[in-house]
């Protein structure tokens, strides 16, 4: 049985505030259903981003 996956085998998602991909990290197999940000900065941006889109019309 093999050990490790490559990293092409991995879960991925895109990340709303970057637009980039990112893929499963060992830290969130817990929490993997709630996880929407690639990052703690994209995390930190969310509400600008979305105050940026309201206010772009």
């Amino acid at each position: 049985m093999a050990r490790h996956r490559s990293k092409s085998d991995l879960l991925a998602k895109v990340c709303p505030v970057c637009d980039r991909p990112f893929t499963w990290r060992k830290k969130w197999a817990d929490c993997w259903e709630e996880v929407k940000y690639c990052s703690e900065r994209c995390r930190r941006r969310r509400v600008s981003k979305t105050l940026d889109d309201l206010t772009s019309f």
